[in-house]
């Protein structure tokens, strides 16, 4: 079953069989508190992964992602959680700047 081990949370390790869900379903899924402010939309990019470990198993970037790549409100190594699928492993971390105050950031 692939895996999202977010790293910057205690390295929580979150296992998915459903490979329809996106990214951010996922990790709400599990009670994580992620942030996505247009409502997972596509809109914003708060709700997005920097991701250490295994870009190739997640889905194709999306054109909503490439839009905001362009932009440059994203780097190759972030994705929007809401708009990609998890297909493998992947180790991700929150970007500093989507960081809820609420929570304890292990790095």
């Amino acid at each position: 079953m692939p895996q999202i081990l977010i790293k910057n949370l205690d390295n929580r390790l979150i296992t998915s069989n459903d490979n329809s869900q996106t990214v951010l379903n996922i990790i709400h899924e599990q009670g994580i508190d992620w942030m996505h402010a247009c409502g997972a939309k596509g809109r914003c990019t708060t709700c997005k992964v920097i991701v250490t470990e295994g870009q190739e198993n997640l889905s194709e970037i999306s054109e909503v992602e490439k839009k905001f790549l362009t932009l440059g409100r994203l780097k190759k190594n972030e994705r929007l959680a809401c708009q990609t699928r998890l297909l493998g492993n992947v180790s991700v971390k929150v970007a500093e700047e989507n960081k809820f105050p609420h929570i304890e950031y292990s790095e």
